[in-house]
């Protein structure tokens, strides 16, 4: 079984950065630009994505594996109280969107995660940070769902396995951090 799914993940893998890796790329180049401007990237995602944006905030401001200065990224699902005042007062649809309104600028980056690609909130905030002029990145799986069909970069992990989508996703992270920090 353990070998198995490890030929399942490296199959994954390799897959995924074939198709994807011109777009890993410019990803890469737009975060690093983002970042040298002072602009902002919001990582937000439900579950596992939650965790997994979390984690990517945590390692652009902190570091990676060197030594650099802070970079400007947050999460947007750790205000435990905003995120329940928000689907308290008004919908749980809306609880990424309206942190989108407030804090997002024209420069800033939106980093949606979502497994199924069909995740209501992170649709609608990545539809409000088009809104106002922001680039939107999406982590994805599955076809991507109706969330690739709104963003100007959809990295879509070609599986409906959620422990594969998850795996590929924080390890597209830990490249984009990776190719960032050698450019710093």
């Amino acid at each position: 079984m353990i070998k198995k799914i490890i030929k399942e993940h490296n199959d994954i893998v390799n897959k995924f950065f074939e198709v994807n890796k011109k777009a890993v790329l410019e990803v890469a180049d737009l975060m690093l630009e983002t970042v040298k401007n002072r602009h902002i990237i919001f990582f937000f995602g439900n579950g596992g994505s939650a965790a997994d944006s979390q984690h990517l905030a945590a390692e652009f401001v902190n570091r990676f594996e060197k030594e650099r200065r802070e970079l400007p990224a947050l999460a947007l699902t750790t205000d435990s109280s905003v995120i329940t005042s928000i689907a308290n007062d008004y919908h749980y649809n809306d609880i990424f969107k309206k942190q989108i309104n407030a804090l997002g600028r024209t420069g800033d980056v939106a980093v949606g995660i979502s497994t199924s690609g069909n995740s209501k909130n992170v649709y609608r905030a990545l539809e409000s940070a088009k809104d106002r002029n922001m680039p939107t990145v999406a982590f994805l799986g599955n076809n991507g769902g109706s969330i690739a069909g709104i963003v100007d970069y959809p990295l879509i992990v070609g599986s409906v396995r959620t422990a594969r989508i998850q795996e590929v996703h924080i390890l597209l992270g830990h490249i984009l951090c990776s190719l960032i920090e050698r450019e710093l």
